[in-house]
């Protein structure tokens, strides 16, 4: 649900909601985690100040009227602690709704839990059902497999592999990009 630009989601085990300022220092430890940033680099933070910087545009564009990030805080329900992040960049807003790129990353500890295909599940449902979200895409490079799985439970649908794409860790890289329609969710989930 969205109350007054404010987004809270929950799971049986999570809770995902959007960033306050009193998130900082979990928002800076998180996006600057070389772990958990590893195949993110275009987005890691490297010092506080950036943080404070990113999470003031994050917090402005949340009360925007054509509001373009949807980038949740991921916490365990249980204890509260920061999991990760997890949402979506509106890059279009068409007749037939609103085009967005999906993200998340989760700090290592928690990877192989399935909280991430679980929180994923709920933002595509938000997604589509409360936000007149159209279509996502999101992809990720080919040996990040844990990624690609949680992509692959939650219904998504392969759509290009990019032979050496991008340049990482001091090689080239191939990426593959997937994507779910609006109607391609309706049929698996509804």
């Amino acid at each position: 649900m969205e109350h007054k630009n404010r987004i809270y989601l929950e799971t049986k085990r999570l809770v995902l909601r959007d960033y306050t300022q009193a998130d900082l220092e979990a928002y800076y430890k998180l996006k600057s985690d070389d772990k958990t940033m590893y195949y993110l680099q275009d987005i890691k933070l490297c010092s506080r100040q950036e943080a404070e910087q990113d999470l003031a545009r994050v917090l402005a564009d949340a009360q925007s009227l054509d509001r373009q990030f949807y980038f949740l805080h991921m916490e365990s329900r249980a204890t509260g602690e920061q999991l990760g992040s997890i949402g979506y960049t509106v890059t279009a807003d068409t007749p037939v709704g609103k085009l967005v790129h999906l993200g998340y990353f989760t700090y290592p500890q928690f990877w192989g839990r399935g909280y991430t295909t679980e929180a994923l599940r709920r933002v595509l449902e938000f997604a589509f059902l409360e936000n007149q979200v159209y279509r996502v895409t999101t992809g990720c490079l080919a040996e990040n497999i844990g990624s690609e799985r949680v992509m692959q439970k939650c219904g998504l649908i392969k759509e290009a592999e990019h032979i050496d794409w991008e340049w990482h860790e001091g090689r080239m890289k191939t990426r593959r990009e997937y994507r779910l329609l609006r109607t391609e969710w309706e049929g698996l989930f509804l």
